[in-house]
Parts: C-alpha cells; structure tokens; sequence
C-alpha cells in the first residue's frame, strides 16, 4: 500500500434520472447527481435544521445500464467510489472544473418500481446481508498481549 486512499462510501436519494451516454466502440457513461443530508438542531433557536450535500455520480459501462434501467429520481441507493477531480474548456474558452465521484460499487435500497406510483410505497425489507459483517468477537477478554 501506498499510504494514501481515496475512498468514499455514501447513501442518498438521486436527484434526477440517469443520463446515459454512449462511446464509439460500446462503452457507456452515465451521471447522476445524488443528495446526502444533515439534520441537527440549532441549540439557539431549538430548530431542526436540515442540510443537503450535493455529489456528482459517475458510472461506467454496464453498471451505467443497470442503474439507468432500475434507478429513477427519488430513489435512494448505497455506493462506493472514489473521488475524481476534473477540467475541461468551456463552449467560450473558460476553463471549467468538476469533483465527480466514480462509482466502484452500488446497491439499490428501494427503487419507485416496487410499488406503483398512485399507491404509498411499500415497505423497505432489510438486505439480505448488511454491506459489511463485523466479525464475532469471542466471548472472553483474553488478549494474548
């Protein structure tokens, strides 16, 4: 290992659709952006304040498909990625910068085609299996140090 890590892991609701875009030779691209929130109390004012976190997704090839044919606007979703700054030259000469997060993996916590859209939506079941197990720690405290 290197010493460094870019990783980053989050739970949000998309803010719009995938937007997919397809590459000479196959290859696809999509983006979408998606919401984190933050809610705490103003000990001032004793009022719940809640703030959103923006962050541009990216995803690649047939994970990109995956999500533009299951994920729709409102949806929430777990992803791990790693975060990926960027440059490029506008349309009038200036140059534009970006923070994208590049999605390595992705599950989908509830998705709008569960239910149908007239009716409330159904419950959310729980994963199969939590993203990570914590390994079971015996029952003793004997540290062999």
């Amino acid at each position: 290992m290197n010493g460094t890590l870019n990783k980053v892991m989050l739970i949000g609701h998309l803010g719009d659709d995938v937007k997919l875009h397809y590459f000479e030779g196959g290859n696809c691209i999509g983006r979408f952006p998606l919401a984190t929130n933050e809610v705490y109390i103003n000990k001032q004012t004793n009022e719940r304040i809640t703030s959103t976190e923006w962050h541009n997704l990216v995803v690649r090839n047939k994970a990109a498909e995956i999500c533009e044919k299951y994920l729709s606007k409102g949806d929430k979703i777990y992803i791990e990625g790693r975060i990926k700054s960027r440059q490029w030259q506008g349309e009038d000469g200036t140059t534009k910068y970006t923070t994208e997060i590049q999605v390595t993996e992705f599950t989908f916590l509830t998705t709008k085609k569960e239910y149908d859209p007239g009716k409330a939506p159904a419950p959310v079941a729980e994963p199969a299996r939590p993203a990570y197990e914590v390994p079971n720690m015996p029952a003793n405290d004997d540290l062999p140090f």
